[in-house]
């Protein structure tokens, strides 16, 4: 199901729940405004190349828009609708002063040097940051970007609005970054996870745990849960899967994917199709990748008796009511995934607040000089 359609449904079905009034409804899918632009660049070699960019900012009745930034092929305008329209429940769920938003180009960020990415970072920045702000739309990094990703959306939208360490978060350290800000997803997945099972009962020591997506968010997952004596019996990521019943050593498994970039060639395990992890015999099903993996298609073969949703809508609607209906508990990615957003306030907060100690320095300093 298309991600717009599905996260509409999903809603729908909430406001009925929640008793909404049609109007209020109808006001609450509909996003305050979407922009496209045409980012052209020179790539390295001196030809030309074009890509589309897209912010949606869906509400703003509670605080500043906030909303990742992603480079991903698959980036399009009703995947980042519906993504924005999740940040503006999430970041209510998570009781932040925030709105909702999100953002992205529609390219590899695989395919480009560094250069050209900054290149295009810059030349999107240019194009939206009259309709950012501070106080209006903060973004923040998302699936194939980075902390080097908002340096240099920083120091772009700097140039037109003066010095705003605040415009973006997960930032690097030194230009007013938070610690603590790579690891927090997948830390509130964890969390979020143990409070799950200790509501039935049990814990993560006692759970076998199969992880979809390896990147940032799933690396941490598997790398916190490993630490609390889980036993984390898949793994996955673009290059393959691996599966090993008796527990994968995920230190020696996150070493040999620094060392070759190639998950399913760990000596650790067996070698699995992708598309089979999400089937695969284990107790919690982690989902930290792409949305919509968990479809019609393959929901009656899930064998996982919780799934923690740490991507973004992961379960398509026709997933989730056959999941349920087989008993499947299954934690929203509107909660689960929701630490992430609440370290990026941690980071605007203390930016805006020493931002604003440093201006009334300078007007205190300026004042006992006129005077």
């Amino acid at each position: 199901m298309n991600a717009l359609a599905a996260t509409n449904r999903n809603f729908r079905n909430a406001a009925r729940i929640l008793g909404l009034d049609s109007k209020i409804e109808k006001s609450l899918m509909i996003p305050f405004r979407e922009i496209k632009v045409e980012c052209t660049i020179p790539k390295d070699d001196g030809t030309l190349v074009s890509y589309v960019g897209f912010r949606v900012q869906h509400d703003n009745a509670r605080g500043p828009m906030k909303g990742g930034i992603r480079y991903h092929p698959e980036v399009e305008p009703d995947e980042v609708n519906a993504l924005a329209q999740l940040m503006t429940w999430k970041t209510a769920v998570a009781d932040i002063p925030y709105g909702g938003a999100k953002g992205g180009i529609g390219c590899n960020p695989k395919d480009l040097t560094t250069s050209e990415l900054e290149r295009l970072t810059r030349v999107f920045t240019q194009k939206i940051h009259d309709l950012i702000g501070v106080h209006t739309d903060v973004p923040a990094p998302d699936m194939g970007t980075s902390a080097q990703t908002m340096a240099w959306i920083l120091d772009e939208y700097s140039k037109f609005h003066g010095h705003s360490p605040a415009i973006v978060t997960g930032k690097p350290l030194d230009l007013g970054g938070s610690l603590g800000r790579e690891a927090a997803t997948g830390r509130g997945v964890v969390y979020a996870t143990e409070v799950l099972l200790a509501e039935h009962g049990k814990s993560v020591q006692d759970m076998s745990f199969a992880i979809q997506g390896f990147g940032n968010v799933g690396s941490w997952v598997a790398k916190l849960l490993h630490k609390r004596g889980a036993k984390i019996v898949a793994a996955s990521d673009v290059t393959g899967a691996i599966k090993n019943p008796n527990g994968i050593d995920i230190p020696a498994l996150l070493k040999h994917k620094e060392e070759t970039g190639i998950l399913s060639s760990f000596s650790g395990g067996s070698a699995m199709d992708a598309n089979e992890l999400l089937v695969h015999e284990c107790d919690v099903l982690i989902p930290c990748a792409l949305g919509g993996v968990l479809n019609r298609e393959n929901a009656s073969g899930v064998k996982a008796k919780f799934i923690v949703e740490a991507a973004n809508h992961p379960t398509d609607p026709e997933a989730d009511e056959i999941l349920s209906n087989k008993g499947v508990v299954i934690l929203p990615d509107i909660y689960a995934n929701a630490g992430g957003v609440t370290v990026s306030y941690f980071e605007w907060v203390q930016v805006s607040a020493t931002r604003k100690r440093s201006l009334s320095f300078r007007l205190r300093s300026k004042v006992k000089m006129v005077s």
